[in-house]
């Protein structure tokens, strides 16, 4: 699935996590280890890097360490998975930006917006080992939708997740227009179970074809703006990890005017899968 597993790394509190976080989806996926850092190269962080490298012992012979002294740390760092041919890129965020930092933009989301490869954004790294437990995948009838649910099935099992949900949005232009003609309740509520059995079968469809032999899946369909019922949804449950799709670049009048995606961005509910086609 993941041939080569990237980390965008700084000299933080939270890089020792974030390496260990990345070593052990590297290590599930039979993957390669890219470490990229954008900044001058100096006696003092090459040593930091190696006793970090030893003390959580890193596979060098799978390790790559890319030092990008000058430039733009977002611009480096996309070119650098572009040159390894990276299929995912791990990012650490905060939880939530201020207004501020929302429409100037974080490295960590500017990675988000415009890498090639999918983004893995994690919260609260852990040295020790994180819990992808609870899985929510967003299977609103999108054009990624079907490599969305076929990615984070596959990520699921290699992380041995206990439990998936697939969360369906009604779309309410058809739920409004379905009903509007009804004459009694009862017809009324018969058209929205049509409906609600329309956006099951749209996904027990996509999983005829995929391998989800011994993941227990849930398939729940809800009302309204996909991205606020997914952040809910994960939030009720307690999630551990979000999988979306992204099949456009966001520009920056996508800030300014929001859309789905970016509204997940602005509060992230839970760790982030973002997968790219």
């Amino acid at each position: 699935m993941y041939k080569k597993i990237a980390l965008a790394i700084a000299f933080s509190p939270r890089m020792e996590a974030l390496v260990a976080e990345t070593k052990r989806l590297a290590l599930r996926f039979e993957s390669e280890l890219v470490l990229i850092h954008v900044g001058e190269k100096t006696d003092e962080l090459t040593q930091k890097l190696e006793a970090l490298v030893t003390r959580l012992d890193l596979d060098r012979a799978k390790t790559k360490i890319l030092w990008k002294e000058k430039g733009k740390p977002v611009k480096k760092i996309l070119e650098a998975c572009e040159e390894e041919e990276v299929d995912l890129l791990v990012s650490g965020a905060l939880k939530e930006e201020g207004l501020l930092m929302y429409y100037l933009g974080s490295v960590g989301r500017k990675i988000i917006r415009k890498a090639n490869c999918s983004v893995l954004t994690l919260i609260d790294p852990k040295v020790a080992t994180s819990d992808f437990g609870k899985v929510v995948i967003n299977g609103t009838q999108l054009p990624i939708t079907p490599l969305v649910i076929r990615r984070g099935l596959e990520f699921s099992k290699k992380v041995e997740s206990a439990h998936i949900s697939i969360l369906n949005e009604i779309k309410m232009y058809g739920l409004m227009m379905g009903t509007a003609a009804e004459d009694s309740e009862e017809e009324a509520s018969q058209t929205r179970r049509l409906l609600v059995q329309d956006e099951v079968k749209y996904v027990e469809d996509i999983l005829k074809d995929l391998d989800h032999q011994g993941l227990r899946i849930n398939i729940k369909v809800t009302g309204g703006r996909w991205a606020v019922e997914l952040a809910r949804y994960c939030e009720k449950i307690e999630a551990d990890l979000l999988v979306v799709g992204d099949g456009r670049k966001l520009t920056f009048f996508d800030r300014i005017f929001p859309h789905d995606l970016e509204d997940i961005l602005s509060t992230l509910p839970c760790n982030l899968l973002i997968v790219k086609n």
